[in-house]
């Protein structure tokens, strides 16, 4: 039997909870977590076409990308369309769990998939968060060593950027009198006693803080082992705000807004003015971006990709990239493949189906 809480935790994986904005309302909206799920429809905004769609389909499980409930619900009465598809949702024991900036803010999620349906390459943040990274201290005899800082790298712990199996060690002495009640790992109870110990420092994700914690405790040789877990001030390079990356060739602006009108199907592309420069490095960001303009412009974009950009913001741009806002819907409408491919990797078996409704509220005429 399949859980919702196996589904969820398996997006949760790529995408935690705890990366989310703090505005933000990602996690199970409805729905019994320990119940058992058969089948999961994916699209990006949950509303009352969707949960018609699940019905027919026999879903029992709605996987979106916008929260259905992004702030307090003070009345279920009907009387809007969120109440309304929540409502639905419930009388027909459909759960809803929306998977938002957590996903918008992971290496491998919207963004990346913007930038691969662009045929972008060397893809990084474009934007990376700071308070995301910690480092665990503690004191750990010689002969220990190894075996606990083997078992701190399998628990997640020295991974950043690039780079894994990173620490830092340095010589010294420590000293211990334990009481009666002790049982030291060297010495005697109520004796004073010294210590050769080596300092080992690791860097972590803070999410995973509790876990780490536990694992030294497990397997420290030391009844009682110090330690301290501090921030630090490292930026996560694998989590952030937007991306950028580069074409292979250069485009003129005109080839560049074809190629992207396309590959988004928009029917319009609202940009500003043309600069008669090669379009060759671009920022982007799925959905809301346009508190990542400057960063942008700082990172010597030629290009800046993002949507909801209002009449006065353009003028911000002030001609230092080309500015191509295609739409909301546009940037982020492939995050179902994300949530699919996920979950399938995961259990390949298990029955998931892509929305074949397009929820885009902004008509073209």
């Amino acid at each position: 039997m399949i859980k919702v809480s196996d589904i969820t935790k398996c997006l949760e994986e790529l995408a935690p909870l705890a990366y989310q904005e703090t505005y933000d309302n990602s996690g199970l909206l409805c729905g019994d977590s320990e119940g058992e799920v058969v089948s999961a429809l994916l699209c990006l905004d949950c509303t009352e076409e969707i949960i018609d769609e699940a019905i027919a389909n026999g879903c029992n499980l709605v996987i979106a990308h916008h929260p259905l409930v992004f702030s307090g619900l003070k009345k279920l009465t009907g009387s809007t369309f969120v109440e309304r598809t929540l409502i639905k949702a419930i009388q027909n024991h459909i759960a809803i769990y929306a998977c938002h900036t957590n996903l918008d803010n992971v290496n491998h999620g919207v963004n990346q998939k913007i930038g691969e349906k662009l045929g972008l390459k060397d893809l990084k943040i474009l934007a990376p968060k700071s308070g995301q990274l910690s480092k665990l201290v503690t004191f750990v005899p010689p002969t220990h060593l190894e075996q606990l800082r083997t078992s701190l790298f399998q628990l997640g712990a020295g991974h950043i950027g690039n780079y894994d199996s990173c620490s830092f060690s340095q010589e010294g002495t420590g000293t211990f009198k334990g009481n009666a009640q002790s049982n030291p790992f060297s010495g005697k109870p109520m004796q004073l006693s010294t210590e050769k110990e080596l300092r080992l420092e690791v860097i972590y994700e803070t999410l995973h803080e509790k876990k780490l914690i536990e694992g030294l405790k497990k397997n420290h040789p030391y009844e009682e082992p110090a330690f301290d877990c501090y921030p630090i001030a490292n930026s996560h390079p694998g989590i952030g705000s937007g991306m950028i990356g580069s074409f292979s060739t250069a485009f003129s602006e005109i080839d560049f807004l074809t190629l992207l009108k396309d590959r988004l199907k928009a029917q319009s592309i609202r940009h500003t003015r043309l600069l008669s420069k090669p379009i060759k490095t671009v920022a982007f960001c799925g959905g809301s971006g346009r508190f990542l303009l400057n960063r942008a412009i700082a990172c010597k974009a030629d290009a800046f990709i993002t949507a909801d950009f209002k009449y006065h913001d353009f003028f911000d741009v002030e001609g230092q990239l080309l500015l191509a806002d295609p739409g909301h819907f546009e940037t982020e409408q492939f995050t179902p493949e994300i949530f699919y491919d996920t979950i399938r990797n995961k259990f390949p078996k298990f029955a998931i189906r892509l929305s074949k409704i397009n929820t885009n509220p902004i008509q073209y005429f």
